[in-house]
């Protein structure tokens, strides 16, 4: 099989497993973020709690988190570093009661190697 289709068949299954559906950590979640300026991945979590339909929900209000709100919600742990093993070690060996759920880790895996690549080739992150 050539490369390009090769390329086509690795982007078809990786849309297809970005679709699937999993269930959200109940010891919550990561928002990742580039400082191009200061040469750092930033990595803040978020705690929630997950509803009977697996919502999830803020501990504060009890309302459901949306993807697209406007409201500012403050982190639960701050980390910050130079790599994607650095922050993994961080938040898997240093504090591993943040994360439950094997799918999320490797989630999480998979973003920080992409945030690392944004920061030295210095491009814009976008987290998926």
């Amino acid at each position: 099989m050539d490369s390009s289709k090769n390329f086509e068949k690795k982007i078809k299954i990786d849309n297809d497993l970005s679709n699937r559906h999993i269930d959200l950590d109940p010891n919550g979640y990561f928002i990742i973020k580039v400082d191009l300026d200061e040469k750092k991945i930033i990595l803040e979590h978020f705690l929630n709690n997950i509803n009977e339909e697996g919502y999830a929900l803020d501990p504060e209000t009890n309302e459901p988190i949306k993807c697209d709100t406007q409201s500012k919600r403050v982190s639960n742990e701050f980390f910050e570093g130079i790599s994607a093993k650095q922050l993994g070690i961080m938040i898997t060996e240093e504090r591993n009661d943040l994360i439950t759920r094997f799918d999320h880790a490797l989630y999480l895996g998979r973003e920080l190697q992409k945030a690392e690549e944004c920061l030295y080739k210095k491009l814009p992150y976008m987290q998926d």
